[in-house]
């Protein structure tokens, strides 16, 4: 049976693809479930028309990452941290701490878009990727200074 896909159903397809599925799973249990519906001449219309929009969306906000991409790939984020004797930090810099100042410096940047080497536990330059949607990635520089006391 040819049917719509209602919303992503895992190993079927994503959203608005139209599919074909054995009767007796597509009767028993997606459309009972409003996983998907029938391939009508209207629901295939339907399903086109949405797959477009989808498409162009992902298209503009695919731009949108990439112009946030060329702004943030290679900059110089400094984070000033308290510091024993040895340079040590008495708390280490996480991606959650990262994140925070992104967002203040005007970048909206998730702490799990943010992927470090390793723990930053001392002062120093540090390197840290982030991934973006679309799969896009870029490198930033993190600087650890102490702060004044």
């Amino acid at each position: 049976m040819k049917v719509v896909l209602l919303q992503d159903v895992r190993k079927i397809g994503r959203i608005y693809e139209i599919k074909e599925v054995a009767d007796g799973y597509a009767i028993n249990f997606l459309i009972p479930k409003n996983l998907v519906k029938k391939a009508t001449k209207e629901a295939v219309e339907w399903a086109l028309e949405h797959q477009k929009k989808n498409e162009e969306k992902a298209k503009a906000d695919l731009g949108k990452t990439a112009k946030l991409l060329s702004q943030i790939d290679g900059l110089e984020v400094e984070i000033s941290a308290k510091a024993g004797d040895k340079d040590q930090l008495f708390e280490k810099i996480s991606s959650v701490k990262i994140a925070g100042r992104l967002q203040e410096m005007g970048f909206d940047i998730k702490k799990n878009q943010i992927i470090l080497e390793q723990d930053i536990k001392e002062i120093g330059e540090y390197d840290a990727k982030i991934v973006l949607n679309h799969g896009l990635e870029c490198e930033v520089k993190i600087i650890i200074v102490e702060s004044i006391k």
